[in-house]
């Protein structure tokens, strides 16, 4: 796994062991960068259900501002910090080690307003997709510019619209999708 483009263009990254770590491939980060490319330099993104960071540190690459990696698993944020060590960013992120829910809302409850929040929950969570878009839907993180990225299995359909949160995209490659979702 390696950074796609950027300052750490084809740096590698640390991974996870794992049934229940599926890093987003580097060819799905490309496709995700490629849709969200125009808002990701000087923005404030939402890493949730993080694993090895990989794409958030792809948005650090990219020239965004802030990172937020959201992580419940002590190893998964280990990683995040190690990866982050290696390519000697010290500033511009915070690792949250939480659930993804108890993340939001203290971030909510700081005021924070992110331009871009992906999630990708490990497949079998298909509740937390609900629960965190529901969220996110009502939540003050979101702006109507904000853009939310979902990953998700080409099985299962997180659903369309929650609040005021509507799918307008869906980007399809091999047995992952990209949901995108924003304020309608």
């Amino acid at each position: 796994m390696r950074v796609i483009a950027g300052k750490f263009r084809s740096r590698q990254l640390r991974s996870l062991r794992g049934l229940d770590v599926r890093p987003t491939t580097d060819r799905l980060r490309e496709t995700l960068f490629n849709v969200l490319a125009p808002q990701v330099e000087d923005s404030v993104c939402i890493d949730l259900y993080a694993g090895t960071g990989a794409v958030g540190i792809e948005a650090l690459s990219r020239g965004a501002r802030m990172v937020y990696f959201v992580d419940s698993s002590r190893e998964a944020a280990a990683v995040i910090r190690q990866n982050l060590r290696s390519l000697q960013i010290e500033e511009g992120y915070e690792v949250l080690e939480r659930e993804a829910e108890q993340a939001l809302r203290r971030l909510d409850s700081q005021a924070v307003s992110c331009d871009l929040c992906f999630l990708d929950p490990p497949y079998h969570m298909q509740r937390a997709y609900e629960a965190t878009l529901g969220f996110l839907s009502q939540s003050r993180l979101l702006r109507p510019s904000s853009i939310v990225a979902a990953e998700h299995e080409k099985h299962f359909d997180p659903g369309g619209k929650f609040g005021a949160l509507e799918r307008y995209r869906e980007l399809k490659q091999g047995d992952a999708v990209l949901s995108f979702y924003r304020i309608g």
